[in-house]
């Protein structure tokens, strides 16, 4: 893409050093002896300096310097550190989907570029990211899931961008990149006990050859900017609305053993990915069911989410509260000092919702949701501490 190779070449631009002068000669020796993490590595100095722009130019003021130190923070690990040694020594270089962003970092930090040398790595390592990484949804997931222990600099060099641009464009143009969206049928009677009225679109199976890297198995600091985006696009928000509730489900509800026994560390980062997730989450009714709202809304309560989170999903549930069932409502009260077994000023705050937001002239969805509190209070009558005045508050709803 242009505005990539602009923009590293703008960056080299910045930093670019003559090194036309010949190093000076000295009889120290050639060789530099470096750690990269816990691997040694043993490289000639010339050959190095010859491709690298940060090494002659460290080398041109003393060539006796010890330049160990410039690759004490370097941003790379010993498998990319030694397709870079390769590559001075001439032998050729195995590029792939899973070494090609931190092999980009890594030649950029040591300013392998066109200025210093011809056919240098850099050129070479960002053709092939454009050529054989961004045409592909597949391709640009597996990067990123790379991209993750470099990302400060994958943001500075552009190249979160360029897949990001490269994603937008797939997924204006086939949403299904993000997934199916949840259908929500119906027709009570497909399952046995009536109980599934929602379902992922069987179509997918027909393409789960064609995009089988899912968006949702990216770390949440990468998936947040992507579907934030996607947003701002107006990518159908059915399948981002979808994605996000896959995402909930395989980063909290699969791994979620309970509050009590969680650590404090995994609570806290379970509670951001929430919060997070309910702040991408498009508002517009029937985009997810409301049974898949509840469980959204009731992990909300238990990890201990901000009001606005737990806000945020009772406003989207109120607004299509005739679609919900008598269980969905059983959200179990939190705290030590329980004075109901169920959470009822969280119910009584949705159906303020929904009647403050029914604007329709047919009265089919009042009858479903008065019908609705009447199985509810059926249900929590055999709650021994039930407060005296639940029932009359409800028998007062509109």
């Amino acid at each position: 893409m242009l505005f990539l190779k602009l923009k590293l070449h703008n960056l080299t631009e910045r930093r670019r050093t003559d090194t036309s002068l010949r190093m000076s000669k000295s009889t120290s020796s050639t060789k530099l002896e470096i750690h990269v993490g816990s691997m040694p590595f043993t490289l000639d100095k010339e050959l190095l300096a010859s491709k690298s722009a940060e090494v002659a130019a460290l080398l041109k003021e003393n060539c006796n310097e010890d330049l160990s130190y410039l690759f004490r923070d370097i941003p790379s690990d010993a498998e990319t550190f030694e397709l870079v040694a390769r590559f001075c020594r001439g032998c050729a270089v195995q590029m792939s989907t899973e070494n090609i962003v931190p092999l980009i970092c890594l030649s950029f930090y040591l300013g392998m570029d066109e200025n210093h040398s011809n056919n240098n790595l850099l050129s070479k390592a960002v053709t092939f990211f454009e050529q054989r990484v961004l045409p592909s949804w597949n391709e640009i997931i597996k990067a990123l899931r790379v991209s993750e222990k470099f990302l400060q600099q994958t943001m500075q060099l552009g190249l979160f961008d360029a897949c990001l641009q490269a994603m937008i464009s797939k997924a204006s143009h086939n949403p299904r990149h993000l997934g199916e969206p949840i259908i929500i049928s119906t027709n009570y009677g497909d399952t046995e006990d009536g109980d599934e009225s929602y379902r992922p679109n069987a179509s997918r199976r027909l393409f789960a050859l064609d995009w089988q890297e899912d968006l949702t198995t990216l770390p949440l600091r990468l998936y947040e900017p992507i579907i934030y985006t996607m947003n701002q696009h107006e990518i159908p928000p059915e399948f981002i609305s979808a994605s996000i509730y896959q995402y909930a489900k395989k980063w909290i509800f699969s791994c979620n053993t309970g509050g009590e026994s969680m650590s404090i560390y995994k609570r806290k980062s379970q509670r951001n990915i929430i919060e997070t997730l309910e702040r991408l989450l498009p508002h517009g009714r029937e985009l997810l069911p409301c049974t898949l709202l509840f469980e959204m809304l009731s992990c909300a309560i238990d990890l201990d989410a901000r009001s606005a989170c737990r806000n945020g999903f009772e406003v989207r549930i109120g607004k299509q509260l005739d679609q919900a069932k008598v269980k969905d409502l059983l959200i179990p009260s939190q705290g030590y000092a329980k004075e109901v077994q169920y959470d009822i000023k969280c119910i009584r705050r949705i159906f303020k919702i929904f009647y403050g937001n029914y604007n329709s002239s047919d009265a089919s969805g009042l009858i479903t949701v008065a019908e609705l509190i009447e199985e509810f209070l059926a249900e929590i009558a055999g709650d021994i501490d039930l407060m005296i005045d639940t029932s009359s508050h409800y028998q007062r709803c509109p």
